[in-house]
């Protein structure tokens, strides 16, 4: 009986020491290395595909970049594209002194804490002394000042976002062709005095960019110069064109009965000028963004 008794009592020992041991290791997973859990926060940090709205284009085909020492010094209002919808720029300035350049943002919203001159991934292996901070200004703007390598070149940026708590990729891009033409320390487009053009009439082919792609101008186009300065008829593919913006300035159609007739200046000759045409051949008004290619090389008198 007492062999028995220290037999049963050996036994559940053993069974005890067993169970603990099952426990034991059911409580105690294997570690994750620093490492490891370091690298997995940096990524909940950064928003996914599915967290953010469809990317735009700002980079289009034939720009080329601009960098500081082409131009001038000085305080320039220009148009910046963003690649999102959901970071609205309402005003730029490009500053330029020096060889350097920066750009004053101001924002549309308020959503945003911090920018960093980067992609989210870089942002999130920096310290916060990295980040771009905003300023408000006295109309509750929030104003963000970045560094500007080129125009007409992408600008890769990254946004943390103060609700989500989360960076969001950017692309900006500054519009060289947004700058007054006295911005640049050399001309970048031949002139009428440069051409050594008479007054009189002239013709000269001229193309349209931009847009969908489905309107057109005639071409070779009217050129008129006087005292000077040079004029262009720009005959649209439609009648639907109300109105055009050349150089911030109105200039109403002299016809509609079968095409859109306009007379514009022509500021200069052999670089995509840009202007904008108001299209009523949608549901609403819509202004379309442009440029017209007036070819030097072209010209004949009529």
């Amino acid at each position: 009986m007492r062999k028995l008794i220290l037999l049963l009592t050996v036994l559940a020992f053993s069974l005890g020491l067993t169970a603990c041991g099952q426990a034991e290791t059911q409580q105690n997973p294997p570690e994750t290395s620093p490492a490891d859990s370091a690298a997995e926060t940096e990524a909940q940090k950064i928003a996914s595909a599915d967290e953010t709205v469809a990317y735009e284009e700002v980079l289009e085909d034939g720009m080329t970049p601009v960098y500081a020492d082409m131009l001038l010094d000085g305080d320039y209002p220009v148009e910046m594209k963003s690649s999102s919808s959901m970071f609205s720029i309402t005003d730029c300035i490009l500053h330029v002194k020096n060889g350097t350049m920066t750009a004053e943002m101001f924002m549309s919203g308020t959503g945003y804490l911090y920018l960093y001159p980067g992609t989210a991934e870089e942002a999130v292996s920096h310290e916060e002394s990295d980040y771009i901070s905003y300023i408000e200004n006295t109309d509750g703007v929030h104003v963000f000042t970045i560094p500007v390598q080129a125009l007409d070149a992408e600008i890769p940026c990254s946004a943390y976002s103060k609700k989500k708590e989360k960076w969001y990729d950017r692309t900006l891009l500054i519009r060289a062709d947004s700058l007054p033409d006295d911005a640049f320390a050399e001309a970048r487009f031949a002139a009428v005095e440069s051409l050594g053009l008479a007054d009189g009439e002239y013709t000269i082919e001229v193309r349209l960019e931009g847009g969908s792609g489905k309107a057109s101008v005639s071409s070779p186009a009217k050129l008129v110069i006087s005292d000077g300065n040079a004029s262009a008829e720009i005959i649209w593919s439609s009648n639907k064109y109300d109105y055009m913006l050349v150089n911030g300035e109105k200039f109403e159609p002299v016809s509609t009965e079968e095409y859109s007739v306009f007379e514009i200046p022509v500021s200069g000759f052999d670089y995509p000028m840009p202007v904008s045409a108001d299209t009523t051949a949608m549901s609403q008004p819509y202004e379309i963004e442009y440029t017209l290619y007036f070819d030097s090389a072209s010209v004949k008198a009529s």
